[in-house]
């Protein structure tokens, strides 16, 4: 009986230690990535006293570059896990080389993302979009393109820092962000100290700006900080290497793929109601952008869980990567009861933060519902797949994310919502109970891909 409370007691201590050193690394994290997802939430108020027109315009635009976005950055990510590893196993000395390389393929992909955007109309033509919104959406979508290469070069250095398990530039250059697109905004959208009334275009612009500013930012931190320079990041200059850059590819390829796969699902949604009216548009980008606050705190877990398991790989320790991941899980499920219920109580005043339309606070009212429901599976499928970054087991990742959403959630979403094969369509409502059944989806297999892989490294 002894040595059974004992042993609970040092398991407790241990699930202690843990959660205290991932909320440490998190919440730095978890602060960036909600005063970045904030600059959304500041467009989308801002854009929405304009006009219900200029909010609708703002979420097209982020149906588009969103997906491109997180596309990118996934892509990118494969530095933490790889940096985290060599730092783990005492070998800074080579995280400098790596992120180096990965600063040439963040340059590359992120002129070939603001190419896309820049190219995007058609896509908005084909999804059928109100050809009145069209023009405002393209508009918006230049403005984010300016800074599309600087905050794909920014995420490099970002990555760099949180797998060397220092997370806090990144959540000082998130604050200042925000408070810099604040006033950008206001200027742009409103017309200010001589620059011309831009409507929700501005907000764009503004955007755009802040990813150059913070870009600027984290150069001078990494460069000037003493904790930094084991790596000799900017001790030379290398050449692209191809062979250093595929193996970056062949872990971060699939992270972005996967990531897109999630995000891409939602903007999907949002272009297939396009053609159901400005008001449906508004709504709908109400519910998906608070959702995407909301979510940023499990993202961030998983951003640190990937860091804890590839630091405790590279010691040797697959069983502590083992542990880290559950805690992992256990925090972002337990976050989920929280953010659950706030969002079923306070739906209608969230919806009121955005717009005063009563029919556009309707219609997130309702959607926001749905948001509440899948936070549980949400959290359970971001942890898990923020572990399997850390093992660098990517690719599995991948498939799974594909099946679920765009075998599952998207055809279930579809069916109820926009056709008669399951009785008579009900709208947005019924594409946001498919996304429902594409994450629950996601969180099961994940989960067991999880439990897999930890057992694999263990009998190594």
């Amino acid at each position: 009986m002894e040595l059974s409370v004992s042993h609970a007691q040092s398991r407790f201590s241990r699930a202690s230690a843990e959660l205290r050193a991932l909320l440490r690394l998190a919440t730095p994290i978890m602060i960036a990535q909600l005063s970045n997802t904030a600059m959304g939430f500041v467009d989308a108020v801002m854009a929405g006293r304009v006009s219900p027109r200029d909010l609708a315009a703002v979420a097209l635009g982020n149906s588009i570059w969103i997906p491109v976005f997180l596309l990118m950055t996934g892509t990118l990510l494969a530095t933490t896990a790889k940096v985290a590893e060599r730092f783990g196993g005492n070998r800074q000395e080579e995280t400098g080389p790596l992120v180096r390389q990965a600063l040439w393929l963040a340059l590359v992909v992120g002129l070939t993302g603001a190419l896309v955007l820049l190219n995007a109309r058609p896509v908005l033509q084909l999804m059928g979009v109100d050809p009145e919104l069209i023009a405002p959406a393209m508009g918006y979508l230049q403005g984010i393109a300016f800074g599309f290469p600087a905050v794909a070069l920014y995420y490099v250095l970002r990555c760099f820092s949180d797998g060397l398990g220092r997370t806090r530039p990144s959540m000082v250059l998130g604050i200042c962000g925000l408070l810099l697109n604040i006033p950008l905004n206001y200027i742009l959208i409103y017309g200010h100290l001589g620059m011309p009334a831009m409507g929700g275009v501005g907000c764009g612009w503004a955007s755009g700006t802040v990813m150059w500013f913070m870009l600027l930012g984290m150069l001078s931190w990494v460069s000037r900080a003493p904790v930094y320079q084991p790596s000799r990041l900017f001790e030379r200059f290398d050449k692209p290497q191809l062979p250093v850059i595929k193996r970056l590819l062949s872990v971060g390829g699939p992270i972005g793929i996967a990531v897109f796969a999630e995000s891409s699902i939602f903007a999907v949604i949002a272009l297939l109601i396009g053609g159901l009216g400005a008001t449906v548009v508004a709504g709908h980008q109400i519910a998906l952008n608070f959702s995407a606050l909301v979510f940023m705190i499990p993202y961030a877990l998983a951003m640190a869980v990937t860091v804890r398991v590839g630091q405790a790989l590279g010691r040797g320790e697959p069983r502590a990567a083992r542990f880290a991941a559950g805690v992992g899980i256990g925090v972002a499920l337990a976050y989920a009861c929280l953010s659950a219920s706030l969002m079923l109580v306070c739906r209608e005043l969230i919806a009121k933060m955005y717009s005063p339309d009563p029919a556009v606070i309707a219609v997130a009212a309702m959607l926001i519902v749905y948001s509440a429901l899948f936070q549980f599976s949400d959290a359970i499928q971001v942890a898990a797949a923020g572990a399997l970054r850390g093992y660098q087991d990517t690719r599995a990742t991948m498939i799974i994310t594909l099946f679920a959403y765009w075998g599952i959630g998207l055809p279930v979403g579809y069916a109820l919502g926009l056709s008669n094969w399951l009785g008579e369509p009900s709208g947005p409502k019924g594409l946001w109970q498919g996304l429902v059944v594409g994450l629950t989806c996601a969180a099961v297999l994940l989960s067991v891909r999880l439990a897999r892989s930890s057992r694999a490294r263990i009998r190594m």
